[in-house]
């Protein structure tokens, strides 16, 4: 079956909020009374935010009740909003517009499928909303990755099967979400982290449309 879209993580891939998660984090763990290193941040890379305040929680020590957990990551996503509201357009990765020409001039569908219920907003600050044909970001899922359930929803919303889409991660829990979406993936990093994906590149900039389109047809 050919290739007819391309589905794409937003963090890592087309610009790289990792910083501003960090930091955010950062702060909450050490209004707790203890660290985060940049190391276990890595962890947290594609984990949705309650997902990632329970692995922070789980490495301080500590156990709190849900409502004191909701309070704290909505903490922690103001913090956030206020570092990535300043974003703009020079803040999307190398590589990427040329890319995204190269998808259009192929003729591919495009998707975003992120777990960051700020997605939309930060598409919005870096120009970028139009470049997609469906946006799944986290208030369409109800499972984060590595549940493949944002790659699916992207793949129905552009009318077409896993079979025809390839998808574009930085984070191991989101190369395992589209490879148990059944699609091709193509990991953003280094091989030696990104061990499940079937192809992998340092960015987006290091790759064409068609060497990805001749290896997932392969």
């Amino acid at each position: 079956m050919s290739i007819n879209a391309f589905l794409f993580d937003l963090d890592g891939v087309i610009v790289d909020t990792a910083i501003y998660h960090y930091q955010a984090w950062k702060r909450l763990a050490n209004e707790l009374g203890f660290d985060i290193s940049e190391e276990f941040n890595e962890g947290l890379k594609g984990v949705s935010r309650m997902d990632s305040l329970d692995l922070i929680l789980a490495h301080g020590g500590l156990t709190l009740p849900d409502e004191r957990k909701t309070e704290l990551a909505t903490q922690k996503n103001e913090w956030y909003l206020e570092l990535v509201s300043r974003m703009t357009s020079n803040d999307i990765l190398p590589g990427v517009p040329a890319f995204f020409a190269q998808v259009r001039q192929a003729g591919l569908k495009t998707a975003l499928g992120s777990v960051s219920k700020n997605a939309p907003m930060i598409l919005a600050r870096i120009g970028m909303t139009d470049a997609f044909d469906a946006i799944i970001d986290g208030n369409k899922i109800s499972k984060g990755k590595p549940d493949p359930e944002v790659f699916t929803k992207g793949a129905e919303e552009l009318g077409l099967s896993a079979a025809e889409c390839v998808v574009f991660e930085d984070a191991v829990a989101g190369v395992e979400a589209g490879k148990r979406a059944g699609m091709f993936v193509v990991g953003i990093g280094t091989p030696d982290v990104l061990t499940k994906a079937d192809m992998v590149a340092p960015s987006l900039e290091a790759l064409t449309v068609e060497e990805i389109l001749k290896q997932a047809s392969a």
